[in-house]
């Protein structure tokens, strides 16, 4: 017997599709629009073609801050999914303090990103601050409004504290989904703990990895809150990531035409890496064996 499909239920995602034309489609036509077109105020615009996408992939300044951008990510990522992957192992599959570790991890979340920067920018001033108070009385000289390296690392570990349980949850959740017949098996086999990790738990783990790649990717590269409060994209340009360039551009110089054609090379790029990262990783492990022959 056929089975019969209703699909009324598509009208219900009608409304979705119109408030996504509204609150997406329509700013980025927008946007594209400005992108090739130039304008000396009183709402005059004149056709620029192509010449604001040529502009910035020359500008020294638009590759400074991708660098700076890449760099950021790179560390974030190299510090954030180990480490994730480390807390979840460590935490307990079952018990009363399964809520309370999930309940902790999941308080960093919770926070604003504006707080969030306000927080670690009072936190290392040397005045009131308990980490720059704490640098200053053992005679280390910490000054992130001052020192670039200072600055960087200042927002590293705002980075991690505020998202590395992001991952950990999203591990965590991979992890008690596995089945204890795995486990059984292995102890039998007698499988040592790496053993167990590598071959049971980091391949059932890589579908909540992917995920976690892709989502401290795109955070991580379009930050913006964080080290715009606490550093203002100083000292110098030091933390002047695009997102902070994008917005300098666009508000502060009102240069619409470049901007508007950085944001869409901007969203070119995220779009790009993420595929790449995500057919990357998709196919590790997929591989089959090659079959021996008799």
């Amino acid at each position: 017997m056929e089975k019969t499909y209703n699909n009324k239920a598509w009208l219900l995602v009608i409304p979705v599709f119109l408030l996504v034309a509204i609150s997406a489609i329509i700013p980025i036509m927008t946007v594209i629009n400005y992108s090739f077109q130039d304008t000396f105020g009183k709402n005059v615009f004149f056709w620029a073609g192509t010449e604001w996408f040529i502009d910035v992939l020359r500008s020294e300044r638009f590759h400074d801050a991708l660098g700076r951008n890449l760099l950021f990510s790179f560390i974030i990522l190299c510090i954030e999914i180990p480490l994730g992957i480390a807390i979840a192992l460590s935490m307990p599959k079952k018990g009363p303090w399964v809520p309370v570790c999930l309940v902790l991890m999941a308080l960093p979340l919770l926070i604003p990103w504006n707080v969030v920067g306000t927080i670690w920018q009072i936190f290392g001033r040397g005045d009131i601050g308990l980490l720059g108070y704490t640098m200053s009385a053992i005679g280390i000289d910490y000054n992130y409004t001052n020192n670039v390296f200072d600055a960087w690392a200042t927002i590293i570990i705002m980075d991690v504290w505020h998202w590395t349980s992001l991952v950990v949850l999203l591990c965590y959740a991979g992890l008690v989904s596995i089945p204890e017949a795995y486990y059984q098996a292995a102890r039998i086999d007698g499988a040592s703990k790496w053993s167990v990790f590598r071959f049971i738990q980091l391949p059932k783990m890589q579908g909540v990895l992917i995920i976690a790649f892709l989502l401290r990717f795109m955070d991580s590269f379009m930050i913006y809150t964080e080290p715009f409060v606490l550093t203002g994209g100083g000292p110098g340009n030091s933390t002047t990531f695009l997102s902070i360039d994008l917005v300098k551009q666009a508000i502060g110089q009102f240069d619409l035409g470049p901007a508007a054609a950085m944001s869409l090379i901007y969203q070119l790029i995220v779009l790009l890496v993420c595929y790449v990262f995500f057919t990357v990783m998709s196919n590790v492990g997929t591989d089959k064996p090659e079959e021996v022959e008799e």
